[in-house]
């Protein structure tokens, strides 16, 4: 887990800040948001599929990761809430072929289907894709990959306070949500722009 962190973490800096700091150096403001498609040029075709493709893939897998807390909070509190609840509490097992026993809880499959579909109508009420993904990047950055595992790791390790390594960290967690807070209020920015030309169901121009 720490190597794959450490080589995810690094690689999409990397491209984040290539795609940010060269995109800004080269067309200022009127840098678009999509640097294959962004300029009004759609070939070679291949290349714009594969790179949809690279984009639903990676963000199917993102979706996934980054709503698991969300599912979990609401399942466990709704257990609590309802601990007689047959629709919230049983679980049926449903035998699948050359698979074996796997077991579904009906309000689990209800409730998580019903968020995927509003999450999905929201998206394409509000068309407004990367000035979201960078709110939502910028807000979920600094938590969950800054803060809490570096504090994790120095609970973990028993840092000694004011040691040279914990003085690091601490520069790191608080210069990382500044960076945070400043991509947070780019993308406000962003989004109040766009909804200035605001049509619903129809892609941003």
């Amino acid at each position: 887990m720490k190597r794959a962190s450490a080589a995810g973490v690094l690689t999409t800096t990397v491209f984040y800040v290539m795609c940010g700091c060269i995109g800004y150096l080269a067309f200022g403001n009127n840098a678009p948001g999509n640097f294959l498609t962004g300029f009004g040029f759609y070939e070679p075709f291949w290349l714009i599929d594969l790179a949809n493709v690279c984009i639903a893939i990676h963000l199917i897998g993102a979706y996934q990761v980054f709503c698991q807390p969300l599912f979990g909070f609401v399942e466990k509190w709704s257990h609590k809430r309802w601990p007689e609840s047959n629709f919230i509490n049983t679980e049926h097992g449903v035998n699948i072929p050359f698979l074996g026993l796997y077991y579904v809880n009906m309000f689990r499959l209800v409730w998580r289907t019903i968020y995927v579909i509003v999450t999905s109508v929201l998206a394409m009420i509000f068309p407004f894709f990367n000035d979201f993904v960078g709110l939502i990047g910028a807000a979920s950055f600094w938590p969950l990959t800054v803060y809490f595992p570096i504090e994790m790791y120095i609970a973990r390790t028993k840092m000694q306070k004011f040691s040279f390594t914990w003085v690091w960290m601490k520069i790191l967690i608080w210069t990382c949500l500044i960076v945070s807070l400043l991509a947070l209020a780019g993308s406000v920015q962003g989004l109040i722009q766009s909804l200035k030309t605001y049509k619903p169901f129809q892609t941003e121009q």
